[in-house]
């Protein structure tokens, strides 16, 4: 790890890809966007960087949302050119950002737990009534809570 005043580095050795669900466990829930490579079989939205002369598009990637590209393609996903950031950041913004501005992550010995609407609201509640008693705590934008039992 090498640590200053500007960056934090970590490199950890793995003996291979890293599925994108410990990368977010790692990395922690204050990402709104993760930016990765290598992953295209992952269960997630994908944007695909497309450059003319490179060949087709990759084949068979579950989710492709969009393509940013330098040529016009055939395909059913959006298309983007590179110099047209702004769309590409409003359809991120619209589609990923605003709709998880309130989230709850579950994680049970590191793996994680998929929870619907009504758990997710049920544990919002209790957690929020919990530390809220204490009069020291008055707005809460965030919340962490950590258990190892061994």
């Amino acid at each position: 790890m090498v640590n200053s005043p500007d960056n934090l580095v970590l490199v950890k050795p793995v003996s291979q890809d890293t599925p994108l669900e410990e990368i977010v466990r790692l990395l922690g829930e204050d990402y709104d966007v993760i930016l990765t490579e290598s992953l295209k079989q992952e269960g997630t939205s994908k944007i695909e960087v497309h450059r003319k002369g490179t060949g087709p598009l990759l084949k068979n990637i579950r989710r492709l949302i969009a393509v940013a590209t330098d040529e016009l393609l055939e395909t059913r996903s959006r298309q983007f050119s590179f110099r047209d950031t702004e769309s590409l950041a409003d359809l991120l913004e619209r589609g990923f950002i605003k709709p998880q501005k309130k989230r709850i992550s579950l994680y049970v010995n590191n793996a994680p737990v998929i929870l619907t609407s009504f758990p997710k609201q049920i544990i919002t509640n209790i957690l929020l009534a919990m530390v809220s008693c204490p009069k020291a705590v008055r707005d809460i934008s965030g919340l962490r809570i950590f258990l190892r039992k061994k």
